[in-house]
């Protein structure tokens, strides 16, 4: 089996700070046990090609990066594990559940469907099925972020978490935006309450700066790596960031355009600026 995920620390020569990035939606490895019928097309389009790529420059300035290392439409890091879709599987499950409005368009913890109206399986799956997936899989990748922030707290009493993603350049049936064009980025701390809103309103500012347009919490408010691992009052901020694909990829052939080292130099730029933010929050205090 493929290990679950990729763990990058900072360079040696680079003090660490607290400062955790992850990608759970980078890998586009489906498992040989996936059997998935849909097209391989429709099934690269929930792929978050790169981001990990993007987001490489953080250990440079003393950031730690975990990347999954499977398909997003085999297990979903960024749902809930309770969110189970009982209209995939061939028997009741054997706990509680909370099925979410995502698993009920079909885009929950295992994916229904790969595209509106796409099917992603001829059959249903069974209760071992989906318990491997989460026990292989969500769990290592979830067991491994929860270490990362909670060590990193306890060393610096704060600590500062970016869940990384990317979106289609214009939001499709299965979004609320359909039909909608995206800005470059789109920063979610869930209303207000994962990170200090002035955090978030930092980083908007820095990218801003550099020509890029930039909303917060629309259409993208962040989802469980957000809401699961923040706690504002305790010195745990969370925030997620999508990055529109068209600024770096070609969204049909998924091959990389002319605008990927430029902002990728410009992630990195902003790691650094990062870096000296959090060097000086640590220090205030």
């Amino acid at each position: 089996m493929q290990t679950p995920y990729t763990l990058i620390v900072p360079q040696p020569d680079v003090a660490e700070i607290p400062l955790i990035f992850d990608s759970p939606h980078s890998s586009r490895h489906c498992p040989e046990d996936m059997q998935a019928i849909a097209p391989q097309a429709a099934i690269d389009s929930g792929w978050d090609a790169y981001v990990d790529q993007l987001w490489s420059g953080a250990v440079k300035h003393g950031a730690t990066l975990l990347a999954a290392q499977n398909h997003r439409s085999y297990i979903d890091l960024n749902r809930s594990r309770l969110d189970i879709d009982p209209e995939l599987l061939d028997d009741a499950w054997p706990e509680a559940i909370q099925v979410s409005e995502k698993s009920k368009a079909g885009m929950g913890l295992i994916r229904r469907y790969a595209l509106p109206g796409v099917a992603m399986y001829d059959r249903k799956l069974s209760i071992a099925e989906v318990q491997h997936r989460l026990t292989q899989y969500y769990d290592p990748y979830h067991q491994q972020l929860q270490d990362l922030i909670h060590h990193a707290h306890a060393r610096f009493g704060q600590v500062w978490h970016i869940d990384c993603h990317s979106m289609k350049s214009v939001g499709n049936a299965m979004n609320i935006d359909n039909g909608a064009a995206r800005p470059d980025f789109v920063l979610g701390d869930r209303d207000g309450s994962s990170a200090d809103p002035s955090f978030v309103l930092w980083i908007a500012e820095q990218l801003r700066a550099m020509g890029y347009i930039v909303n917060i919490n629309n259409p993208y408010r962040g989802a469980e790596l957000v809401r699961a691992y923040s706690n504002p009052q305790q010195g745990r901020y969370s925030i997620q960031i999508e990055i529109n694909r068209a600024l770096y990829m070609d969204e049909k052939t998924l091959a990389y355009n002319a605008g990927f080292p430029v902002l990728q130099q410009n992630l990195t730029t902003l790691c650094g600026l990062l870096a000296r933010y959090i060097r000086d929050k640590l220090q205030a205090n």
